[in-house]
């Protein structure tokens, strides 16, 4: 407390005007010197009881300031109590409160960030192994038609890591807050036809059945170009399921509670297990051999959710996996 300069300063001054006061009573009468001498120290004992009780405050707010700025997790709350230095506390701790909750925040998107770089070097490390691989095998190869083969090999492996670039990049902008989506009454048969278009010819190769029911008029509010994405990364999945000679139907319900998209292949469908985090970034499930990189269903909750849809999966009964995508009016 006497570290403050203005404290030593008003001790000096008040000492001096209880001198001066004393003085002048015993010039008065002896009595009046007493009482002035008395009353000075009165009133400089409870100014200085106070006075240490206000810096006793003001030290713990010091305190509490600096724990917070050495990440401690010790906080002190003070007792509810009324005055201008209780008011100051009590914003205080909303603000160390609010720093701290933000510090949570940095740590675990600095946690996240290094755990998706790791992911994502993972990811591009099998495709470029696999091209190097590749890329020896063509240097002793021969034969024309081999050659060919595995130039078609590298062709789809950087492909491959092109699209997962891509999407990465749209799940970062998304995650950063850039993308703005630009909202408009559409109509979903529309979205489903633009999300199609890439796959009809992968599709006819590989005499995969396609089956749509969509109710005609059913719109849906939202980005035409995002939500055409989101479907289109459900398809792809849909397709890598059913495989060779297997079968897609895609059905478009129009309640007047919300508007429907379900998507059903002939795959295996999916693990129990697998269920829960099937739209968890980077999860390919228990089963190693499992095609893609685990970014196509994540980026299409992400888009989804993002426009007040919501999507789903699970297990048909009579076989396959169903998708629904749903948006309520």
């Amino acid at each position: 407390m006497f570290r403050n300069r203005e404290i030593r300063q008003f001790l000096v001054l008040f000492v001096i005007l209880a001198f001066a006061a004393a003085a002048a009573g015993f010039v008065i009468h002896p009595a009046a010197g007493i009482l002035s001498l008395v009353t000075a120290a009165a009133f400089g004992t409870a100014f200085f009881i106070f006075t240490k009780a206000r810096y006793r405050n003001l030290s713990q707010i010091s305190e509490q300031i600096d724990l917070v700025l050495h990440n401690a997790d010790h906080l002190f709350i003070s007792e509810s109590e009324e005055g201008e230095l209780s008011i100051l506390q009590s914003e205080i701790t909303k603000m160390t409160l609010r720093i701290r909750e933000q510090n949570e925040a940095l740590k675990k998107e600095k946690q996240h960030l290094a755990d998706s770089l790791a992911d994502i070097a993972h990811q591009l490390r099998t495709p470029l192994t696999s091209a190097n691989l590749i890329l020896s095998l063509l240097e002793n190869a021969s034969d024309v038609k081999e050659r060919k083969t595995l130039l078609r090999e590298t062709e789809e492996l950087f492909v491959q890591m092109d699209w997962l670039v891509t999407s990465l990049l749209k799940l970062s902008r998304l995650d950063a807050g850039i993308v703005v989506f630009q909202e408009g009454n559409i109509e979903v048969k529309s979205v489903i036809n633009a999300a199609l278009r890439p796959f009809l010819i992968p599709m006819e190769l590989h005499n995969i059945v396609l089956q749509t029911d969509i109710a005609e008029g059913a719109r849906i509010r939202g980005d035409a170009g995002w939500l055409s994405e989101a479907v289109q990364n459900v398809i792809k999945n849909c397709i890598e399921s059913a495989g060779d000679n297997g079968k897609i139907e895609i059905v478009c319900e129009d309640t007047p509670l919300f508007v429907e998209i379900t998507l059903h292949d002939s795959g295996t469908g999916f693990k129990k297990e697998d269920l829960p985090c099937l739209f968890d970034r980077f999860y390919r499930g228990k089963n190693t051999d499992t095609a893609g990189y685990g970014i196509g269903l994540a980026l299409c909750k992400t888009i989804i959710t993002r426009q007040g849809g919501t999507v789903t999966a699970k297990n048909h009964p009579k076989g396959g996996a169903v998708f629904s995508i749903r948006f309520p009016k």
